[in-house]
């Protein structure tokens, strides 16, 4: 696929944002911008969301989780050519959601909320190339999480098999990105914090998904 000139929106967490970059042009999503040409990257990367939404009342806001995925994607721009979706990693490190069946279709289960995400996306861009990112390896991904005792793989893999069933391409970052947080020299190179990219991890983020996109 061609990518210059195009309009891309990317849904995301704290990475998207921007996090771990020293400056807003190392992002991944700047970073790509400019190698690719592409005529504007729309970032809605909001830090620590989710997926699925959060079941707990926030305390302070006395709010629902309203930023979550499946919150916030009917907001973004409508004329964007392709639309790339990079989360999964807060669902499992902190989420409060089920993890759920391929039967949920809301947004209150990790499985439900990508089913209402996908088919929320589809029905909002027809004809744009819409694509996932899985999340990156962390630091301790194969510790099960407190919420059911899941490994950030099944999550990754939860991505990845609801997306087929929707023809939905998928960016393995979890199996390609290059660098794993667990591996030391790699953690000081590419991810110091253990979850979020530096200029380098960014760097290596951007070139992966751009390199996804043209073979499209």
């Amino acid at each position: 696929m061609e990518l210059i000139g195009k309009k891309v929106n990317f849904l995301g967490d704290s990475i998207t944002y921007g996090v771990g970059a020293s400056t807003e042009d190392k992002s991944y999503i700047n970073v790509l911008k400019e190698s690719a040409g592409l005529a504007c990257a729309r970032n809605y990367g909001i830090s620590g969301t989710r997926i699925a939404r959060q079941q707990k009342l926030n305390p302070k806001t006395m709010h629902w989780d309203l930023y979550a995925f499946t919150e916030r994607f009917a907001q973004m721009e409508d004329d964007a050519d392709i639309i790339v979706v990079f989360g999964g990693t807060n669902d499992w490190g902190h989420g409060d959601a089920a993890f759920g069946t391929d039967a949920d279709r809301n947004m209150d289960t990790f499985c439900g909320a990508l089913h209402y995400l996908i088919c929320g996306l589809i029905e909002k861009y027809p004809a744009a190339v819409i694509c996932f990112v899985t999340p990156l390896h962390r630091e301790g991904d194969t510790i099960p999480n407190n919420s059911n005792n899941l490994s950030l793989k099944a999550y990754v893999d939860k991505i990845k098999e609801t997306a087929e069933m929707y023809s939905i391409p998928v960016i393995d970052l979890f199996a390609t990105a290059g660098f794993h947080p667990d591996i030391p020299v790699q953690k000081e190179l590419f991810c110091p914090d253990g979850v979020h990219p530096n200029d380098a991890g960014h760097a290596r983020v951007a070139q992966r998904i751009e390199n996804f996109l043209r073979r499209l």
